[in-house]
């Protein structure tokens, strides 16, 4: 449930921190300690609340999943809570991220599908002059964090567009459409609170977000927005492509119908003439001039090839 808890001082890595030890690592001047967790008990997450003085809504929250993304303030502390996404074997699953941060330590308490941040942890190293801006830029590393994702939403969508345009569209086709869709709405769901929190992380903790991280976090905005906007230009796309879709069958179903109609009429003509044949009277001419059944025959079949080249010429067949 530990995933690791790392203590850091002037940007450089100091080495791992006990739980026991955290209360004391946390008076070192200078320093801040980031601690992950991954679906921490109840006796594991009450003695990181002791350890890190939390606020005991803030550990209700974490304690259970499925809160919606939001940003509170308990005294000089904030508490987050973001949907994170995560690609499992192609596909986009989605879980939650619980963020506590104070001037001296990050927490992160995962929930469900949820990439580990010990890459994020790593780039962040690699960047001691960045990671002395302390928990704000971590904030900063662990939001900015779905293009991936989009990306693979992306090329899902240019797969499927181009079996909707060939009209290969079978009943598993729908499905992922269907499933596509979904995941798309979201995606939006999750993304969309990000450029609020980051406005109010922005002009209400100046503390926490120091002034040099201002521009990080306007770039986080302004990424959810492209975000943002790229899974709007996606539903509609895939929204017009199925539509699209379905006018092409319409269009070929309208195609069959008229020829169909067409040869209808065709046939209609040797059937009325020949019924005519079939009826039991003696009073009908041409029944005994020789040649009148070819005559009759010849008229039929130019009857049928005028209407048919007619109905040629009309398009129809």
């Amino acid at each position: 449930m530990i995933v690791n808890c790392i203590a850091y001082r002037q940007g450089r890595r100091l080495g791992a921190v006990t739980l026991e030890d955290i209360s004391e690592a946390l008076k070192e001047p200078d320093s801040f300690l980031w601690l992950g967790l991954y679906e921490p008990d109840v006796a594991l997450l009450r003695k990181v609340q002791e350890e890190f003085g939390l606020h005991d809504l803030a550990v209700e929250d974490a304690l259970h999943a499925h809160q919606r993304p939001k940003l509170e303030t308990y005294g000089d502390s904030v508490f987050i809570v973001l949907e994170t996404a995560q690609l499992v074997e192609g596909e986009v699953a989605f879980g939650e991220t619980h963020v506590f941060a104070g001037q001296n330590y990050f927490i992160t308490v995962r929930h469900g599908p949820s990439s580990s941040y010990t890459p994020v942890r790593q780039r962040c190293e690699e960047n001691p002059q960045r990671l002395t801006m302390g928990p704000g830029y971590a904030i900063y590393a662990i939001v900015d964090n779905y293009q991936p994702e989009v990306d693979s939403l992306k090329a899902r969508f240019d797969e499927l567009e181009n079996q909707i345009l060939e009209e290969n569209l079978d009943r598993d086709s729908i499905t992922r459409i269907y499933e596509l869709k979904r995941q798309l709405v979201k995606l939006r769901e999750a993304v969309l609170p990000i450029p609020d929190i980051c406005k109010e992380l922005v002009r209400q903790h100046d503390g926490l977000i120091r002034k040099e991280l201002r521009a990080y976090f306007r770039d986080v905005e302004d990424h959810s927005t492209r975000i943002i906007k790229t899974v709007d230009t996606l539903r509609e796309m895939l929204t017009t492509a199925v539509q699209v879709h379905l006018a092409m069958v319409t269009v070929g179903q309208n195609e069959v119908v008229k020829r169909l109609a067409g040869w209808g009429a065709i046939l209609a003509i040797p059937t009325v003439v020949f019924s005519l044949y079939g009826m039991n009277f003696e009073a009908m001419p041409e029944l005994r001039l020789p040649y009148a059944y070819p005559l009759v025959v010849a008229v039929t079949l130019a009857a049928c090839g005028g209407l048919f080249l007619r109905l040629r010429r009309a398009g129809w067949l």
